[in-house]
């Protein structure tokens, strides 16, 4: 491993203790032990019946944490969504660090290994909502502000799945049309990549948009609001990369004289310096002038993974890395009331939406989207929005007509993002679905129109409480064996949700204490464990009684 030059005698401190704790990380690796001088290692025995939750939203499926993990690095993974140094238990205890760490679970054991600082456990009282409160309170409070209200009402329609690289005009007034002809509600319209000339630019390609004013005014004549996708990454051998580049604003390689070229997802890209202040306003500027030169509402903001950004590179910060870098691009976003992230570090309590990472079109992936959601809201991210209906990987809706489509995946996926406080469509429910599922979708896409003014108040109250809006039953319901319940949510304090996320008919719905009233208008008794019949168009909720 090479490690970049260093000038002063404390960054060669820095390097050292790097050295030492990367030791100490590849010898547990091995399931061998050392200690490194300055490297932090904490135990956290478990209490008994203890369970505990943390660090990263894109391994929720695994939460509450087993009894035994391999070792996980805040400092190199994201898992394709959020990450927060931030443990929670189930008895009332919380760690928070200021820096990434690498842990693992050993038996009942958390272990924390940092080269920063030493790990404290804080009692903050005796539930999973008492970690999580006095948590935020102290480390990540509420700002009192939401992002853009529409979020929680409208549905989004994202044309990444239908579209794919092939953005262009025509086909996303199509899709805007066939939108409203089908009964769905307008919303939000997201264009995803590939829309404009090349990254770091921000103008519409001119031979797939022949007037993308005229598009974009169309679309706020439907009642939509338009987003653009965009990233931090800069297209090199152009106008903009060479002024960027003249100007300092691009992330450079160790020696601090090149501009470095980064391996992501879409090929090989220089890379905004976000710790750079004068890039970012830059960066905005260049935003705000294409929202003023074509009427576009706000910017999904992708690519902010640590991931990514493995490389030995020189920010203008000299204090920052990759976690630094995916927080400055979500504080760059806030500027925008119309924005939506994937990955980010920190930044919980902001007015920032937040999506579940991409999940492929499965069976597994439907179960995993309520567990990411009570964890995101666990994590300080209260505007959180499930993935794309049906999901978000295209790759899985490819040749479909050699694997037939299975519609019914499609409506229970639809039906769990119905009382999400945001739900997303992409792949287009009118092309894949026949005229009964798709007016059952087009319902549902209503019901999470009517529930919009609940699910804004709720956004309101977790701007100044930091109260998650999507509850996991353990938080609501402490201590009466919901812990590993990943089957069903709350919807703030008043609406217990029981959707299908397996395939079938059937399902059992645990009810807390309580007088409850379901979708149908039966009332029940709580605690109960109620059999129900699930057919195809309904979504069991059941509402609170006082």
């Amino acid at each position: 491993m090479a490690f970049p030059a260093v000038r002063t005698a404390k960054q060669r401190t820095q390097h050292m203790k790097y050295k030492l704790w990367t030791i100490v990380i590849v010898l547990a690796g091995l399931g061998m032990t050392a200690r490194a001088q300055d490297t932090f290692e904490t135990k956290i025995s478990a209490l008994p019946d203890e369970k505990w939750w943390g660090a990263f939203v894109g391994m929720a499926e695994q939460m509450p944490f087993k009894a035994d993990t391999r070792w996980y690095d805040l400092a190199k993974e994201n898992f394709n969504n959020q990450s927060v140094p931030l443990f929670l238990s189930s008895k009332g205890r919380y760690v928070w660090c200021e820096n990434p760490f690498v842990f693992r679970m050993k038996s009942d054991t958390l272990v924390i290994l940092s080269n920063y600082e030493k790990a404290e456990v804080v009692q903050a009282g005796m539930s999973l909502r008492d970690a999580y409160l006095a948590a935020a309170q102290k480390h990540f409070p509420a700002t009192g502000n939401i992002p853009e209200g529409f979020f929680f009402s409208q549905p989004q329609y994202n044309t990444w799945i239908e579209l794919m690289y092939n953005q262009n005009q025509r086909d996303i007034l199509n899709y805007a049309y066939r939108a409203l002809e089908n009964g769905f509600p307008t919303g939000i319209f997201m264009v995803d990549d590939n829309w404009q000339r090349h990254y770091g630019n921000f103008d519409f390609k001119t031979e797939k948009f022949e007037n993308p004013g005229a598009m974009t005014d169309e679309l706020h004549r439907l009642g939509f609001k338009i987003m653009l996708w965009v990233c931090p990454f800069i297209t090199s051998d152009t106008p903009e990369f060479r002024e960027m580049e003249r100007k300092g604003y691009l992330l450079k390689t160790k020696d601090s004289k090149n501009t470095a070229i980064i391996k992501w997802w879409n090929g090989y890209s220089a890379c905004l310096d976000v710790t750079n202040p004068e890039a970012v306003e830059y960066f905005k500027d260049l935003l705000r002038k294409t929202q003023k030169t074509y009427g576009v509402d706000g910017f999904k903001f992708d690519a902010g993974d640590v991931y990514y950004l493995q490389g030995d590179y020189r920010y203008h910060d000299t204090l920052a890395n990759a976690n630094i870098f995916s927080q400055r691009w979500a504080e760059l976003a806030m500027d925008f009331p119309f924005n939506e992230l994937r990955a980010t570090w920190k930044t919980g309590g902001q007015p920032l939406v937040q999506r579940l990472g991409d999940k492929a079109y499965s069976w597994y992936s439907n179960r995993l989207l309520i567990p990411g959601m009570t964890t995101a809201g666990l994590l300080g991210f209260p505007y959180t929005c499930p993935d794309m209906i049906g999901g978000g990987e295209y790759m899985s809706f490819l040749n479909m007509g050699s694997n037939p489509l299975d519609e019914e995946l499609i409506i229970r996926s639809c039906q769990i993002h119905a009382m999400m406080p945001m739900m997303q469509f992409s792949v287009a429910p009118w092309r894949i679905l026949s005229r009964e599922n798709v007016e059952i979708c087009a319902r549902y896409a209503k019901l999470h129109e009517q529930m919009g003014t609940y699910i804004l108040e709720y956004a309101h109250k977790a701007s100044t409480t930091n109260e998650p809006i999507v509850r996991s039953m353990e938080y609501q319901y402490p201590h009466q064996g919901f812990a590993g319940c990943n089957d069903q949510f709350m919807l703030g304090e008043k609406y217990l949700v029981a959707p299908m996320v397996e395939k079938g008919y059937k399902r059992t719905v645990k009810l807390p204490k309580g007088k409850w009233k379901d979708d149908r208008g039966k009332t029940f008794k709580g605690p109960i464990d109620l059999e129900t019949d699930v057919p195809i168009e309904r979504l069991p909720y059941y509402e609170r009684l006082k």
